[in-house]
């Protein structure tokens, strides 16, 4: 079985940083789609990155450019940084591993992962 957990969350004003975490087990981070989705009270589920297995990433237009996707490979891991934070970030995060593609905030294969979530709340 796949399992993710996250952890990085916090809070911080608008303009400060935060890296968020992801540990991955039961498969290679490598042999895996991977993803990070945010969902805020009362709306959707939303896409921030979606990862392929080859780390090739796709970043929505609101995280282009503030917030960078890495991935380590040894440690089996994935990572947010996020930075120049706006109050509108302010979500719970979610990391995702899928064992074929994700779309439209799901996942198209037998195997699926999702996380609990780790807040973050970007004040003014």
């Amino acid at each position: 079985q796949v399992h993710v957990v996250e952890s990085g969350g916090g809070s911080v004003q608008a303009g400060g940083s935060l890296r968020l975490s992801c540990v991955i087990s039961g498969v290679p981070v490598s042999e895996i789609y991977t993803a990070w989705y945010r969902q805020a009270p009362g709306k959707e589920r939303e896409g921030v990155v979606v990862v392929e297995k080859d780390g090739f990433s796709r970043y929505a237009d609101f995280a282009e450019g503030r917030f960078t996707f890495s991935r380590d490979i040894a440690a089996n891991s994935i990572f947010l940084q996020m930075d120049n934070l706006k109050p509108e970030d302010t979500s719970m995060y979610i990391c995702a591993a899928c064992s074929l593609y994700f779309a439209s905030g799901q996942c198209y294969g037998r195997t699926s992962a999702w996380g609990q979530g780790t807040q973050v709340t970007v004040s003014l």
